[in-house]
């Protein structure tokens, strides 16, 4: 395994564990400012949507795992294809909800040599 692959593994560890302990800024961090995020049934949006999202989460918990299941880095660029699965369950006490799906990420790698998450299209579904 490589420098940046090992890298780029980190930041994915790193973004499920602040989104677990709820850090946002942390997350916010791993991103690109020109982000672009694809989920099923919604326009694709940035980094401003996806911030202003997050700041609506603060009565939930997320749990999350993924399983990369290709890594290519390719010079200053890269993308990952996982399988990644989370679950939100409310502070309210009401049932978690589970979602499940493949992932295609694309990285940069910035002057600084941080790997950031540059796209994402996330084809999580609801599971039973």
């Amino acid at each position: 395994m490589t420098d940046d692959e090992r890298a780029i593994r980190q930041l994915i560890d790193t973004w499920l564990a602040a989104s677990k302990a709820g850090d946002t800024a942390t997350v916010l961090s791993l991103m690109t400012d020109d982000a672009v995020f694809m989920v099923a049934g919604q326009k694709p949006f940035g980094k401003a949507a996806f911030m202003a999202a997050s700041e609506g989460q603060k009565n939930i918990d997320i749990d999350g795992k993924s399983d990369i299941l290709e890594l290519q880095v390719l010079g200053d660029w890269a993308f990952l294809r996982a399988h990644l699965e989370v679950t939100i369950t409310p502070k309210d006490g009401s049932p978690p909800m589970r979602r499940a799906g493949n992932t295609l990420t694309i990285l940069r790698k910035e002057i600084d040599g941080r790997w950031l998450l540059a796209r994402d299209a996330n084809l999580l579904v609801p599971q039973q």
